[in-house]
């Protein structure tokens, strides 16, 4: 019993294999886990250390069964490339929703406010929004939208200055009262005040219109000549405002009163008056008087962006505003005549027998846009005229034709 455990290395058949033996054929075959055992003393005293494998976790044979009568797994293994990692595709996700413009209340407000119908206003739908409190809304009628899509064109934003005369052939049938009527109209609608020039070299009477005859006189006589005379002076709207009237947001320059000077107007100074107007209001309309070829006319023309022509329901009155607008053609203004606007006033209430189609039809070929404003006393008395004291249909044809000169604007 003397020998020691190396040389231990034949074994009996059927006996185990020696130790030794075992650790040599491990390392030839480059095992990876060995390690060692504590000291064994041998029968001479010696001492001897013995390396032994320290077992690892067994390694798992591949499995080559398969559950039997399993759909899914007899299926064909999918490429592992083709599968996505569930990490992955959530990485992405988040980078995509990071990257993704965030919606905001200012640009987006319908993701975080539900849409509401507009209120009806007047009719069985105002009515019965108002007796439910509304909660029944059914929403504004197909004359209200057009009523308020007639509110959006006129109050639409402008960039610059812009002028739109209005004239005719003959007088009294209605130049002044639709100059009154659609600037107030204007001045409803927008947001800045427009502004009105009586250059009638008649002693037009554009403020007595807008004000009334009596607080006209009350008022201190300030005309366009008198602005004239100090224009150099005027650097400021509240210097302008000296020489102005206001018939609520419609300010407005009185025409000359004095017949001997009332015609004394020129090109040159209107224009010089048109420059000053530019640089404090967005709109002007002019009331040229009667006729084209008065002394300021051609200064108007020059300076106008679009025409009002007024014409009455006659036959006279159509071929007046017909040569007006043939005129303008041949005289160097072809487009003014071809976007104008021919404004038909029944100011004398005509008899039946006036074919009025005819007449509009005899005009709408010729213009850009052919408006009637019905018989109404309170354009038809000459007096002053508010939009309060107008019959509906007169009013919305006046909503109508400020809706168009502002269009020819854009």
């Amino acid at each position: 019993m003397s020998d020691s455990l190396e040389d231990r290395t034949d074994a009996a058949p059927g006996q185990e294999e020696p130790l030794v033996r075992r650790r040599d054929r491990r390392r030839t075959d480059g095992s990876d886990a060995t390690g060692t055992i504590p000291t064994v003393p041998s029968a001479t005293g010696s001492v001897t250390t013995l390396e032994a494998e320290i077992p690892g976790p067994p390694e798992r044979e591949p499995s080559a069964s398969v559950v039997p009568d399993s759909p899914i797994d007899n299926r064909p293994a999918p490429d592992a490339e083709a599968v996505p990692k569930r990490g992955k595709s959530r990485n992405a996700a988040r980078e995509a929703l990071a990257d993704a413009p965030m919606p905001d209340f200012i640009s987006s407000p319908g993701l975080f406010v539900r849409e509401q119908k507009p209120r009806p206003i007047g009719g069985f739908r105002g009515v019965l929004y108002a007796v439910t409190g509304g909660a029944l809304n059914l929403g504004p009628s197909a004359r209200q939208r057009e009523e308020d899509e007639l509110g959006r064109r006129i109050s639409r934003q402008l960039q610059g200055s812009y002028n739109t005369a209005v004239l005719s052939l003959k007088g009294g049938i209605g130049k002044t009262s639709t100059t009154v009527g659609v600037g107030l109209t204007l001045a409803e609608f927008r947001g800045d005040p427009p502004c009105a020039i009586d250059a009638n070299p008649d002693s037009g009477d554009l403020v007595e219109r807008a004000l009334g005859e009596g607080i006209y006189q009350q008022a201190t006589p300030r005309t366009i000549t008198d602005l004239l005379k100090n224009i150099e002076s005027i650097d400021s709207l509240t210097a302008l405002a000296r020489y102005m009237h206001h018939a609520g947001r419609l300010h407005l320059i009185a025409g000359e009163q004095d017949p001997e000077v009332s015609d004394s107007l020129t090109a040159e100074e209107y224009l010089r008056i048109r420059k000053l107007i530019s640089s404090y209001y967005s709109i002007a309309l002019t009331d040229c008087g009667t006729g084209v070829t008065h002394n300021a006319m051609s200064g108007i023309l020059q300076s106008a962006d679009n025409l009002i022509i007024a014409a009455g329901y006659a036959v006279s009155g159509a071929k007046r505003a017909r040569s007006t607008l043939q005129w303008l053609a041949h005289h160097g203004y072809e487009e003014l005549a071809r976007n104008a606007i021919v404004v038909i006033t029944d100011k004398d209430e005509v008899s039946t027998r006036v074919d009025k189609d005819a007449i509009e039809e005899h005009l709408s070929g010729i213009c850009r846009q052919l408006i009637a404003v019905p018989h109404d006393r309170g354009v038809a008395d000459g007096d002053l005229v508010t939009l309060e004291a107008l019959r509906p249909e007169t009013r919305r044809a006046y909503r109508e034709i400020a809706a168009a000169i502002v269009d020819g604007y854009v």
